[in-house]
């Protein structure tokens, strides 16, 4: 497939309704220019999933996707600021980054936005795909949660507002706060598994910091896109340069 009719399934929106090897080719195309790209810092706005590199085939169906197409990291990083038509939003699943895959944009229009649909959703990804993560900041609120959840159930969870919840037993790394040598009952009454709080620091000790991604980081294979909603296509995404 030459680059000029590339473009012209892209301009027609029809991806959908590309054959077995027309997607193949198209595959082939994204793992070609992945190889030569090197990993850069990923800022996912709102909320985002990790879930393991090897499984994230699960993610698909976990999170009712449709009419996947393959990226590089850069082509599908900013998919927040991707055009959309007929109500057709994309969501990003990255190339392998440490062996893990984080899944970000337009998660409302998928998920929803409440706390049972966040927490179904991590429940579901973990089913799936054997393991899930879910992180959250909103420093301008306060808000600051991160979930592990195995095999469809929440094994630990962090949730702060205003005040701080831990829910599920401790994982290794967290530094519990009645194991800190200056903790006092006296003048401090912790809950017995408080432990290691915000959402920016956990990431990186469960799966990935998003910013810290870099030349460091050990990136393979592809990204996805994947809509909310069937047979639309990428009519409108400019993704091929």
């Amino acid at each position: 497939m030459t680059n000029d009719r590339l473009r012209q399934i892209l301009a027609t929106g029809l991806i959908d309704r590309l054959d077995a090897r027309d997607k193949t080719l198209l595959e082939r195309r994204a793992l070609i220019k992945a190889s030569g790209e090197k990993p850069f810092r990923v800022e996912p706005r709102g909320w985002w999933y990790a879930v393991p590199g090897a499984a994230y085939e699960g993610v698909f169906e976990a999170l009712e996707l449709h009419d996947r197409f393959p990226v590089t990291l850069e082509e599908g990083v900013d998919v927040d600021d991707m055009p959309w038509r007929r109500g057709a939003l994309p969501v990003f699943i990255t190339p392998e980054l440490d062996g893990w895959r984080l899944i970000y944009g337009n998660l409302i229009s998928v998920v929803g936005e409440g706390w049972d649909e966040w927490m179904g959703a991590v429940e579901r990804l973990s089913e799936h795909c054997g393991e899930a993560q879910m992180f959250f900041e909103d420093q301008a609120a306060g808000a600051d949660i991160w979930v592990v959840a195995e095999k469809g159930r929440i094994r630990r969870r962090y949730a702060a507002e205003s005040d701080p919840e831990w829910i599920g037993e401790p994982l290794p790394w967290e530094d519990l706060v009645v194991d800190d040598e200056d903790y006092d009952p006296e003048y401090y009454e912790a809950e017995p598994h408080e432990g290691t709080a915000r959402a920016a620091y956990a990431c990186g000790r469960l799966s990935v910091d998003p910013t810290k991604v870099g030349p460091g980081t050990a990136m393979r294979g592809h990204g996805w896109l994947a809509l909310n909603a069937p047979g639309i296509g990428y009519k409108g995404l400019d993704l091929l340069v």
